[in-house]
């Protein structure tokens, strides 16, 4: 078989061939080759450059092309790619895990470095149950969550995403079942609201306890299931119930993890310490693959108490030295660039570019949150129509089901939040 050489072949080898996230193999939606990225712009090969506002999927905080965190992976990789982390163990890998330790919030002693957000979110459900075992309650095999939750695409992650609203209902049946409260009201909301859902909330929980193992959320924001913002004190509120029933809090802060929404951490705006904590995404700065689970020596106590006596899970590249290496530098630049600052920078300039299209025909909600902005429609995203128009505006986003929304890197600058704004509201008038 000749080797395609050309654009266009790549492009069509590429159509027949490969499989690209959430696509169809044979009606593949079309792909857009890019050639090149620095700083936020990525480059195509018809030699348009588009602003991303995307940031790869929520992961590139520093842009592309980075001088420090090439550096960081030469270096690396001049030493030492890779070394299996069973039974050795190597100095990236300690100083991330000291680093982690120290940026979460208090309590949060123990690191397991996984290569993936449904990886370590896989980890974090094993941790609770054997930690349930462990202190004597193996019956506890169940999670309470909320809807419209978003935690990975692998089996356990997909039985505590939405089982009707997600994308893995066709799965619903032969998935775990577990507990799902209603989706909190929306940020903002009226106390009685608030005292309606937490009260409702508290009951599934007495209800449901003699089976729960833990509660599992994403704080604050949720990513994938729909962009949803929801109150802080809903977090208050399982941290006590998951006090009063002895359950394991795991708070997946793999999207809203180091700065995202205006806090370090969700769990940091508030005031809340979980007993397991996810991250990922970002944490490379965009550059490799790699996830961090953090839990208190509780958890690390109770689950080492279960029968195996030892945490069930050990991936091939865990504690990869080239990840590990750029996660530092990664959080080097997050913490010496100011990121509060141009998170709130960045925020301001997404609210009132998009605040404009409230209330226009169409638009259902327009929300921001940190660095994070988000138009919902009335209606199903035309997903090539709106993606076109966003490219002719000079702009990468990546709508899905009613949402068009931007997470930038966040180093764009005030002209490139001002042209993502303007690519949004095209790209909602067409779709």
């Amino acid at each position: 078989m000749s080797q395609p050489r050309t654009a266009p072949d790549l492009l069509a080898y590429d159509r027949d061939h490969v499989w690209h996230p959430y696509t169809s193999m044979t009606d593949p939606a079309p792909v857009r080759m890019v050639t090149g990225a620095s700083g936020v712009r990525l480059r195509l090969d018809d030699g348009r450059e588009l602003v991303d506002g995307m940031s790869s999927w929520w992961a590139a905080l520093h842009g592309y092309n980075h001088p420090v965190l090439n550096a960081a992976l030469a270096e690396q990789a001049g030493r030492m790619a890779h070394v299996m982390f069973g039974g050795l163990t190597h100095e990236p890998a300690i100083r991330l895990a000291q680093r982690l330790v120290e940026i979460t919030p208090a309590g949060l002693e123990h690191v397991f470095l996984a290569d993936s957000g449904s990886v370590a979110m896989e980890v974090a459900l094993k941790m609770v149950l054997q930690h349930q075992r462990g202190v004597g309650h193996p019956e506890r095999t169940r999670m309470l969550t909320i809807r419209g939750g978003y935690h990975g695409d692998t089996f356990g992650c997909m039985s505590v995403c939405d089982p009707v609203g997600g994308m893995h209902a066709m799965f619903a049946d032969l998935l775990p079942q577990h507990v799902f409260a209603d989706r909190p009201p929306a940020e903002g909301c009226s106390e009685a609201d608030l005292a309606a859902w937490t009260a409702s909330f508290r009951a599934l929980a007495a209800a449901h306890a003699h089976e729960l193992a833990g509660i599992v959320v994403e704080p604050r924001l949720q990513g994938a299931g729909g962009m949803w913002v929801y109150p802080l004190e809903c977090l208050r509120v399982m941290r006590e119930i998951a006090d009063e029933h002895d359950l394991v809090l795991v708070f997946d802060e793999i999207a809203t993890g180091f700065g995202r929404t205006g806090s370090l951490f969700a769990a940091d705006a508030a005031g809340v310490r979980p007993d397991v904590l996810a991250v990922g995404k970002a944490l490379t700065g965009g550059y490799l693959t790699m996830a961090a689970v953090l839990c208190t020596g509780e958890v690390a106590r109770g689950l080492s108490a279960s029968e195996s006596g030892v945490l069930m899970h050990g991936p091939t590249f865990m504690g990869n030295p080239l990840a590990c290496s750029v996660a530092l530098a990664s959080l080097d630049l997050l913490e010496q660039g100011d990121w509060a600052a141009n998170v709130a920078r960045i925020g301001a300039g997404l609210e009132a570019g998009l605040a404009p299209l409230r209330g226009t025909p169409g638009v259902a909600d327009v929300r921001t949150l940190g660095a994070v902005g988000v138009v919902q429609l009335d209606h199903p995203v035309d997903v090539a129509k709106a993606t076109e128009a966003a490219i002719e505006e000079g702009v990468w986003l990546r709508p899905f089901r009613d949402l068009i929304y931007t997470m930038p890197p966040y180093v764009t600058a005030d002209e490139d939040v001002s042209l993502i704004c303007r690519a949004i509201a095209r790209a909602s008038e067409v779709a």
